[in-house]
């Protein structure tokens, strides 16, 4: 038993995906009948100040009658993000030298609301 009071289960198939500051981890589990079903755990590290850190999990529960829909949602949901954006990451934690485009309107940065040029005119000008 866990410190929580539950009892253990061993993996019957595990798999680990480090991705940065991300671990994910795909566990094959059985349950009490028997059957199979997936655990998928999204572990990630956060250091203090102080050089001590934690890691926060948050676990999905997938099960054999949800797996379909599930897999048809997902491959939906990335092949809209892949067709929308590119499967180039550009994100500022990712890379460096990112500078965030703006659209411009009438020399408008219409992102930040300010704007970029203007015309000097003096009164005597009018």
């Amino acid at each position: 038993m866990n410190e929580k009071g539950f009892i253990e289960q061993d993996e019957i198939f595990s798999q680990v995906l480090r991705a940065g500051r991300r671990t994910y981890f795909f566990d094959v589990r059985e349950t009490k009948a028997g059957d199979y079903y997936l655990t998928i755990t999204e572990s990630k590290k956060f250091t203090h100040e102080d050089g001590s850190f934690h890691y926060k999990k948050h676990k999905i529960y997938l099960y054999k009658e949800d797996f379909t829909e599930f897999t048809e949602s997902l491959n939906r949901a990335t092949e809209f993000i892949v067709n929308e954006k590119g499967d180039e990451v550009i994100s500022e934690r990712h890379q460096k030298d990112y500078h965030k485009q703006t659209e411009e309107t009438n020399g408008v940065d219409v992102e930040n609301k300010t704007t970029e040029s203007f015309t000097d005119i003096s009164f005597e000008d009018i």
